[in-house]
């Protein structure tokens, strides 16, 4: 039987994930984290997951100590399916289906699939992930729908109650940085500015109030104003 008081948790190394789990570890008895490769163009992500997840069990409020393995999966197949934005060198655009070119077609399903087939092995009954409706690049497969349909499907294929949580899901980015504000205080916000990773290009070079990335991109673009709003409102 699976455990429902153990949550895995899809870990990017970016601000919805590290988010994501500063709430995961106030809730569950014990936490464990999954990252992918893919392929992705902004692979620097992979490389601060580490560090981020150090600074995060440094951090007492965060009661780091129910933090326990981390995994990684390779899902090299995503990006031999067909060139996006993500995957590839190319200008990142809106395509004529009217999502940007950085969709990757069934990631984030996926993702959840893999992260199941883990969470059944460890006995693990709560997937939780930082997908967000409200403030977000139109994906499809971050909608609270699509999630919901996945969790009724890995469901019946697993045969157990697996779950999936996205505690995201409804807040916008401003909302976010003020949740972490509430479950870590400024050193969960300074953490999430300074080492998580968000610029679809990788950008670990420009420093901004937000955090490092090229500042254009539409991952940089929502990061900068839900962090702009959460600072004003704070004065």
């Amino acid at each position: 039987m699976l455990d429902h008081r153990k949550a895995l948790v899809l870990f990017s190394g970016g601000q919805d994930s590290a988010i994501c789990l500063a709430f995961v570890l106030a809730r569950y008895a014990r936490v464990e984290t999954v990252g992918f490769t893919y392929g992705q163009r902004h692979e620097v992500e992979l490389r601060q997951r580490d560090i981020v997840l150090e600074k995060i069990r440094e951090l007492p409020a965060l009661r780091g100590g129910r933090l326990g393995r981390d995994h990684m999966i390779d899902l090299g197949y995503l990006s031999a399916l067909g060139a996006t934005a993500m995957t590839e060198e190319m200008t990142i655009r809106t395509a004529e289906d009217g999502l940007p070119n950085t969709f990757v077609p069934g990631r984030n399903l996926a993702f959840f699939t893999a992260a199941a087939a883990l969470a059944h092995r460890r006995g693990i009954g709560t997937l939780v992930g930082g997908m967000c409706q409200t403030d977000y690049s139109g994906y499809p497969d971050c909608r609270s729908a699509a999630l919901r349909a996945q969790e009724r499907t890995l469901q019946e294929g697993l045969g157990q109650d697996i779950r999936i949580e996205t505690p995201l899901m409804h807040l916008t980015k401003e909302e976010s940085w003020r949740l972490a504000e509430n479950m870590g205080g400024e050193a969960l916000v300074a953490l999430v500015e300074e080492h998580t990773h968000t610029c679809y290009l990788g950008d670990r070079i420009r420093r901004h109030p937000w955090g490092y990335g090229c500042g254009t991109c539409p991952a940089c673009e929502l990061r900068a104003q839900g962090h702009e709003a959460y600072r004003a409102r704070a004065v």
